[in-house]
């Protein structure tokens, strides 16, 4: 999720008259130029445009298990330690007024929860394939609908291992079935190439649904790896035997490989329960230059094949969550820009930007946070965000918990059915 090393990050601090947003001075912008004359109207109207938000608008938090990021705080804990931390998370969760958490469970073809196909996590208990003593994801449903949250599944689809010198438990994939499995950097990685991986992954993904009561299933922005410095990723083998006889060039072969994935996951998900929301949450940027004062080092589209475009305008998501972790100001990354760039290609599906709440800092007043929310609520029917991370709101990391309870999410969300 916090990609966003790869593309520009402007810098330009606010400064003369006072900003208001749904009442409230949240902070400063000069009135001299077009851009923040937008970006005032945008604020000035958040809530206004919406007849009341707080019924339809979903606000979610990630929770990331991968090096234990958010949770279980550090592997090896004991079953009632890990449920007494994820406890606090939903609790803080409820506190705060979110609707939803998201928490990966298939962070690296591992799993936080009971799989008969994929080893234990170890981020659980430090070894992979070494049961915690409970079923994570079972306990998390149950103690998030009891708070009224909805509980969305999120899992890294094609990542195997987030680090190639792991351990591995005898049924992971790359022991399995290693000629699907490639290193590239780092870490190992399920070729999206390989047809029979892709049914794989799209396997979990209905396991999943199948046995749970998740509210939602949701991926994030790793298909083709991000760009490691003088090296391509190595699919000469699945290439060979399926891209070179396809017609296309191994660019748009790349493509096609996830826009299956995607497709097919939606409606399998759909046939399944469908009442699952499927969720997903590209890199921000869909291309460099689009719109056209939009800057970026990553090329999504181009390195990880990516045409989160295509998925949002073909309807196979139920919501995106492009990862839109940039100011409000700056031209070369302009979050009301993107946002409104993004929309435009919705067709009427939710755009639900991720927000870089753990930037919060000197340079990023939390300030700033609340002034996105306002300017997401702006002219839609199903507005929607989500922090990144949960961690900033247990830290109250420049009071956002507190501004945020007592002010935009101040009215009751709407509550689970």
């Amino acid at each position: 999720m916090s990609q966003i090393l790869f593309a520009i990050e402007g810098r330009a601090e606010r400064s003369g008259d006072t900003l208001v947003a749904g009442g409230k001075t949240t902070g400063v912008m000069p009135f001299r130029s077009p851009p923040a004359v937008l970006i005032l109207t945008l604020a000035l109207l958040g809530t206004a445009l919406t007849a009341s938000a707080a019924d339809t608008e979903f606000r979610g938090a990630w929770v990331a298990t991968v090096h234990n990021i958010d949770w279980p705080s550090a592997p090896g804990l004991s079953a009632a330690t890990q449920k007494a931390e994820l406890r606090a998370i939903l609790n803080r969760a409820a506190e705060v007024k979110l609707t939803a958490i998201l928490l990966q469970v298939r962070p690296a073809s591992d799993a936080l929860y009971s799989s008969k196909r994929e080893p234990w996590s170890q981020f659980l208990t430090g070894i992979q394939g070494v049961s915690p003593g409970y079923d994570p994801l079972e306990f998390a449903i149950a103690e998030a609908h009891a708070r009224g949250l909805e509980l969305h599944a999120w899992i890294n689809p094609f990542r195997a291992a987030s680090n190639a010198k792991t351990s591995l438990a005898a049924n992971h994939v790359a022991k399995q079935h290693p000629e699907w499995v490639r290193r590239f950097g780092a870490q190992l990685w399920v070729d999206p190439g390989e047809p029979e991986a892709r049914d794989y992954v799209l396997g979990i993904i209905a396991d999943i649904v199948q046995r749970y009561e998740v509210d939602g299933v949701h991926i994030d922005d790793y298909f083709y790896p991000y760009p490691v410095k003088g090296e391509s990723f190595p699919d000469d083998a699945s290439w060979d035997r399926f891209g070179a006889k396809s017609g296309l060039s191994r660019a748009d072969w790349r493509r096609e490989n996830i826009n299956d994935f995607v497709r097919r996951m939606y409606r399998r998900v759909k046939a399944i329960k469908p009442a699952v929301q499927v969720g997903i949450s590209p890199f921000g940027i869909w291309r460099p230059g689009v719109p056209a004062t939009i800057e970026a080092q990553l090329d999504a589209y181009g390195q990880l094949f990516a045409d989160s475009r295509k998925w949002l305008a073909e309807g196979w998501c139920d919501y995106l969550a492009p990862q839109l972790y940039w100011s409000i100001r700056p031209a070369k990354q302009s979050f009301p820009v993107l946002l409104e760039w993004w929309r435009a290609q919705s067709r009427g599906k939710p755009v639900w930007p991720g927000l870089a709440t753990e930037r919060i800092g000197a340079a990023r007043p939390a300030r700033e946070i609340l002034d996105q929310i306002a300017i997401t609520r702006r002219g839609t029917n199903s507005p929607g965000h989500i922090h990144w991370s949960m961690k900033a709101l247990m830290q109250n990391r420049g009071e956002i918990g507190d501004l945020l309870r007592s002010g935009l999410y101040a009215d009751e969300p709407g509550a689970r059915e």
